[in-house]
């Protein structure tokens, strides 16, 4: 595979969820980079906004494994990650895995579980394993965490806690449609569901392949610079209690070389760094009396960039 290979994967996956989303296309490669990096996705906004549809879009797009969990008050960390059941005709316990064994998981409206639940997916989010019985059970390549919240609703909720949120490697609102996109999205849901009838275009073992070859996306001194540069600013921000940890930097590092390899380049440039600096760090980044006000958190990183400069070719 080279990188114009990852190119046209990209493209088709994208062509194939613009058939039921509409006019999202670079939110689209944004969730394909975070998969490419193997990292998780937060999609945050108010209900009826194509969250869900999103994430069921490109499962669907993928010859995976897919799973989705209902996140309610009630759900138990056994419900997410297996749990060990008494075989009565051997006399011996055997482990029964959990929905979190598969290649795509969507967690819908994560935030509705308890803190004892959501923590369930600490160890699956960032080692990519589940332990149990002292015994640590890998999960299946690529394994994508597509998880869904609502932030105008407190009641019955619980805010994901900071480690948590260290660990999705963005976090994207949807956004409403214009006027064109909801008049054409009215005319292709009128009579059917074209989400029901979307087909794979993708197989396991390209993404995979995909995400071996991005680790060698090249990076030079400068853009690397610039990107430690960024991530420090944060941390010296007066208003955060909060910066942007060493995960969050490489995870910044990460995701452009995977963005970079979708727009068909075999290097990172600052451009790339700078258009995924807010999705991938705002999240990360706590200020004071501002906790789950994504907004204010933009505005701060957005003014980072500008006091920042970027490395220049000369």
């Amino acid at each position: 595979m080279e990188y114009r290979d990852i190119s046209a994967l990209a493209r088709k996956v994208n062509d194939n969820v613009s058939k039921v989303i509409l006019g999202k296309e670079e939110k689209i490669d944004l969730i394909l980079s975070a998969l490419l990096a193997d990292g998780h996705v937060l999609l945050e906004d108010v209900p009826g906004t194509g969250k869900t549809v999103m994430a069921r879009s490109i499962a669907k797009s993928l010859q995976c494994g897919f799973s989705r969990l209902q996140f309610t008050p009630d759900l138990l960390p056994a419900d997410v990650t297996g749990m060990r059941v008494y075989q009565p005709n051997e006399g011996t316990f055997s482990f029964v895995p959990g929905p979190v064994f598969t290649n795509i998981l969507l967690a819908d409206e994560i935030n509705r579980a308890t803190p004892r639940t959501q923590s369930a997916l600490l160890e699956c989010m960032e080692e990519k394993q589940v332990t149990d019985g002292g015994e640590s059970r890998p999960l299946p390549p690529p394994f994508l965490v597509i998880a869904t919240q609502n932030p105008v609703e407190t009641q019955g909720t619980f805010p994901l806690p900071e480690a948590q949120l260290d660990r999705f490697l963005i976090k994207l609102g949807m956004g409403y449609p214009t006027e064109e996109e909801s008049l054409e999205l009215i005319e292709r849901f009128i009579r059917d569901d074209p989400l029901t009838k979307l087909a794979p275009v993708a197989e396991k073992e390209e993404i995979v392949a995909a995400q071996a070859l991005i680790r060698d996306c090249n990076v030079s001194a400068p853009v690397m610079g610039y990107i430690s540069a960024l991530c420090a600013e944060t941390r010296k921000e007066e208003r955060a209690i909060l910066g942007v940890s060493p995960r969050g930097m490489l995870a910044l590092l990460r995701v452009s070389q995977a963005y970079a390899a979708i727009q068909g380049r075999d290097y990172v440039i600052p451009d790339d760094v700078k258009k995924l600096a807010v999705p991938v760090m705002a999240h990360r980044v706590i200020l004071r009396g501002m906790y789950g006000k994504t907004g204010e958190s933009e505005k701060v990183i957005s003014q980072i960039l500008d006091r920042v400069s970027p490395p220049t070719e000369a």
